[in-house]
């Protein structure tokens, strides 16, 4: 058996080893079962949990899955499909995920490579600063394709900026309220009055 501080007190029987924690206001845990004999601790069970809970939970948060996400294009592909693609791609990019972008020539477009290579800088242009090409284009087969990665540093200058601008706008409304205010305060100021006119028989 362990105590509370780590120390090894030895061999107990469970009723003994029980009152023990019991007496310190502590649980019993089983800690190796498969032991022999079993070795348990006296610990605040729900104390332990909850910082087992914690380490898992930091973990998780430093193990990243960046998954391969991918997005096929044509060489003939429309203003309005463009748009949509690219709306899903840097979705995809601002969650952190590697896109695969693919363009794929059917017939007689396999003569003319151009086409598609001037599809990808346009994909490149539209991603913007958020992305970086991880993969220079190149030719497999009836398709070509490059893979974009998240840029961490240019997504955080523009979170950045998007907050400055964001503070910068809000204290220009909160100044332009107040003006109106001040302005609806000075025309809703009473007017004199004017003399009482006195009416009798001289």
């Amino acid at each position: 058996m362990i105590g509370p501080d780590g120390n090894q007190l030895g061999i107990k029987p469970v009723p003994e080893a029980l009152r023990m924690a019991r007496g310190l206001d502590l649980d019993l845990v089983e800690v190796a079962p498969m032991a022999n004999p079993p070795v348990c601790r006296i610990m605040d069970y729900g104390k332990f949990r909850y910082e087992e809970a914690q380490k898992a939970k930091e973990a998780r948060r430093k193990t990243t899955h960046v998954t391969i996400k991918e997005v096929k294009f044509r060489p003939k592909i429309g203003k309005g499909d463009f748009d949509t693609k690219m709306r899903h791609l840097i979705e995809f990019i601002e969650e952190g995920h590697k896109v695969k972008v693919t363009l794929q020539f059917r017939g007689r477009e396999m003569a003319h490579p151009e086409l598609g290579r001037k599809i990808l800088d346009d994909v490149i242009l539209a991603a913007g600063p958020i992305a970086k090409v991880e993969n220079q284009a190149r030719m497999e087969g009836r398709s070509m394709s490059l893979v974009l990665s998240p840029d961490k540093q240019a997504q955080e200058a523009l979170k950045k900026a998007a907050e400055e601008a964001e503070k910068k706008a809000a204290a220009a409304a909160a100044a332009a309220e107040a003006a109106a205010a001040e302005a609806a305060a000075s025309t809703d100021a009473p007017d004199e009055a004017p003399p009482e006119e006195v009416s009798g028989d001289e």
